[in-house]
């Protein structure tokens, strides 16, 4: 795996990122902000993926209208960072209203801190506020002739993903890889777990820059680098809506992105906010918002309630899974990512193979 990554620049960067968010946080919040109060201010730590369906739709709707519900100003502070590097930044002190993150298990360790005292999960469809597919995004006119995912384990090919260390995207990926082999659609036998690791391993081995996030990563591809990059569906239609040229291949079997959203107790009563933040977090479920998200390349948790142009965008999977075929996100995070996991004694292998 011919990684190019900087540990001390990551880790720095990390630490900006959280104190600029800090003192954001404390430029716009100020406690007991409840209605009839003046202005609200909420505080939204996202994931990096979902950035133009906050700033550009969902956020602006919901101004609106909390505006004519209430006659007050609700203002937005906003942080985008792969989800576990912004799951680690709140669990260390970045008082984030509301997470936005890109899987379940970046939610639950914020819970296991204590930051979230409700059950998160008993909101509509499992506090799960969008989804979307792992996909293959490859040069304009497809030269390389990407047609599914036994051809990026071809020799010599550059491929991108980002680090599963710091990216919930990342991890995805991961799964939707090791996933399809495991389920016969890679080119080695089905439910054969040696024969899916080593498939995992030669795609592994064409990677040439793990990024710390999903949209660093094809912001990467954007440049130039790499013939293909692992990503969301959703990135590539974003980065088409801005004139990027360049296209995706969806594999006969990918995995389905379930992205949760959840308000954290303690900080919305330290900045008496709770009120604006559940309005947010139901509005989030509306078919307005849910049209939101698809506008911009997300697939809606219920499809009814977007337009049928909407959802033409999406192309139809062969065989769509969900996490759970790998043993749920818990099992994942020991089994793949833990220090013995599968995608962890890869990455060992490959280094010093180098």
């Amino acid at each position: 795996m011919r990684i190019r990554t900087s540990h001390l620049t990551a880790k720095w960067g990390l630490i900006s990122i959280f104190v600029l968010a800090f003192a954001v946080f404390h430029q716009g919040c100020t406690g007991g902000q409840e209605s009839g109060a003046g202005n609200v201010t909420l505080i939204l730590g996202s994931y990096t993926t979902p950035r133009e369906a906050y700033g550009k739709a969902l956020i602006p709707a919901f101004q609106a209208y909390w505006k004519q519900k209430t006659g007050q100003e609700v203002e937005f502070q906003e942080s985008y960072q792969a989800s576990g590097a912004q799951s680690r930044a709140i669990i260390g002190g970045f008082e984030a209203d509301i997470a936005a993150l890109s899987l379940e298990g970046d939610i639950d360790k914020i819970s296991e801190a204590g930051l979230i005292t409700h059950d998160w999960k008993s909101a509509p469809n499992r506090g799960m506020v969008s989804t979307s597919i792992v996909v293959i995004a490859v040069r304009s006119g497809n030269p390389r002739n990407i047609k599914d995912w036994s051809d990026i384990a071809q020799p010599g090919l550059d491929v991108l993903t980002p680090d599963p260390k710091t990216s919930g995207g990342a991890q995805w990926n991961i799964n939707a890889v090791y996933g399809a082999a495991l389920r016969g659609f890679a080119g080695v036998p089905k439910d054969d777990k040696a024969a899916a690791q080593e498939f995992l391993k030669s795609v592994l081995r064409n990677v040439s820059k793990m990024d710390r996030g999903a949209r660093e990563s094809i912001t990467t591809f954007e440049k130039g680098v790499g013939d293909v990059a692992i990503t969301y569906e959703n990135e590539v239609l974003v980065a088409r809506q801005a004139g990027q040229q360049y296209d995706y291949v969806v594999p006969r079997s990918t995995i389905l992105i379930e992205n949760p959203v959840a308000l954290i107790d303690k900080n919305v009563d330290k900045h008496g906010v709770r009120e604006a933040a559940e309005e947010f977090m139901k509005f989030l479920f509306t078919a307005e918002a849910q049209q939101g998200y698809a506008k911009y390349g997300l697939r809606p948790v219920v499809p009814t309630d977007v337009s049928a142009e909407a959802l033409a965008q999406f192309p139809k999977m062969e065989d769509l899974w969900q996490v759970d075929y790998l043993g749920g996100w818990k099992k994942v995070s020991s089994e793949i990512y833990g220090p013995q996991g599968v995608f962890s004694k890869i990455s060992e292998e490959l280094q010093k193979s180098r």
